[in-house]
């Protein structure tokens, strides 16, 4: 059986680390933040530490996997090849309802920094419809995009430090609040997998395996840099908050960046940050429209997903039927959830993707590793302990739609023969 074409390897180190800078620099900064401040208040500092570190056993992960499997598809791909198929659906699976999830809450975030009060469900779906028109006819955020959209949240999220700390009169008091281990470990845990929802885009780059020059030092390389940056802009972000409005305010405060800014004397950055806020979330909302799609076009053509969703628009190009009916879900969530429910749900299907990759890194070969197994071990462990702390009715959900996607798989297979 021959191979589909194969895509154009055109993209460099530089185009890899904007795209996922993109990913992890978007509306997951100016939304995850009011959860995890709500989860364990000042002690959200030590989430974020704990985040990271989870992140970066899963990164390499991913990198190492990318480098020996450089073809698109990300861990659904890395799963089949190292686990099996069912190892494959479970991380496509989980990758397909996280990020639904994450598209819902982008949706949100976008409606929270853009709408009128009571407004927010109606501007949120009216956001997901516009764009999944856009997506629908084959438009879709290119690598040159990404740059503009990067450089526009960067200097957004500038300007909002620079007004907190000139804007205002910093406590520093204000960052340990009632102290970092007020709300206990199991606080800190789900803010740290309340958090994670926001370093989850890396992911992004081990998915463009068959985009980018020399993937085996490229992508590697790209995810070390993009993630480092992150860690150290969302550092700056986080003591910023807690120093300027203090842990309980960006606790009870859905635009909290906004909040930090309107509350001093540069309050005029404010509009500037919620516009801020409104691009980063709609164009990420955008890419994970169209990511969503191609994903559940992936899992249909391998039966992992109803055949039916396979189907590509005769005109544009594009599966539309996957789209649509994704678009259809979201909608749905964003009517039924909150922010802090679709960011927690949305972490249980990306942990869960991540849980896959780290198992199948372990089994890679000496040829193949560039990491030491016990980072994958950690990764693995720390992606379970971050499922437990989140959220009861997000973990409930979640084990409830893996529950779903066991059982149709188990059915179209029994059907198949």
């Amino acid at each position: 059986m021959s191979n589909p074409q194969a895509l154009v390897r055109r993209l460099g180190t530089f185009d890899a680390v904007m795209i996922g800078l993109g990913s992890m620099i978007g509306a997951g900064v100016f939304a995850a933040f009011t959860p995890a401040a709500q989860a364990a208040g000042s002690g959200l500092l030590v989430g974020l530490v704990v985040a990271a570190v989870v992140a970066y056993c899963n990164a390499t992960s991913s990198a190492q996997l990318a480098a020996a499997y450089p073809t698109s598809g990300g861990t659904y791909v890395y799963g089949r090849e190292r686990l099996g198929p069912w190892s494959g659906f479970l991380a496509g699976w989980g990758f397909v309802i996280g990020k639904t999830a994450s598209a819902a809450a982008m949706a949100m975030t976008f409606a929270a920094y853009a709408a009128r009060a009571g407004w927010e469900r109606p501007v949120a779906i009216t956001a997901v419809i516009v764009l999944a028109a856009v997506n629908y006819h084959g438009v879709t955020r290119t690598a040159g995009l990404t740059r503009i959209l990067v450089v526009l949240v960067m200097a957004a999220l500038a300007i909002a430090v620079t007004a907190c700390w000139g804007g205002s009169v910093p406590d520093p008091g204000r960052i340990l609040g009632e102290g970092l281990l007020a709300h206990g470990w199991y606080g800190i845990l789900q803010s740290s997998g309340l958090l994670f929802f926001a370093f989850a885009g890396y992911a992004r780059i081990a998915t463009m395996g068959e985009e980018v020059r020399d993937p085996k030092r490229t992508i590697p390389r790209a995810i070390g840099i993009a993630l480092g940056l992150t860690i150290i802009i969302y550092a700056i972000i986080a003591v910023t908050l807690l120093a300027t409005i203090g842990p309980d305010a960006v606790a009870s405060n859905s635009t909290p960046l906004a909040a930090g800014v309107e509350t001093g004397t540069m309050s005029w950055a404010g509009p500037v940050v919620r516009a801020g806020a409104a691009i980063a979330a709609l164009g990420a909302l955008l890419a994970l429209i169209a990511g969503l799609g191609r994903t559940s076009l992936a899992m249909a053509r391998e039966h992992d997903l109803p055949h039916w969703l396979s189907a590509i628009h005769p005109r544009y190009k594009v599966p539309h039927r996957a789209e649509t009916t994704l678009a259809v879900v979201i909608c749905t969530i964003i009517s039924v959830a909150d922010l802090r429910g679709a960011i927690g749900f949305s972490s249980f299907g990306v942990l869960i993707y991540y849980l896959v990759a780290n198992i199948a890194a372990f089994t890679q070969p000496d040829t193949d590793r560039r990491y030491p197994k016990a980072l994958q071990v950690l990764g693995a462990s720390a992606c379970v302990a971050l499922i437990a702390a989140l959220p009861p009715i997000s973990v409930v959900f979640g084990i409830l739609m893996f529950a779903a996607g066991i059982i149709l798989r188990l059915v179209r297979l029994r059907r198949r023969s």
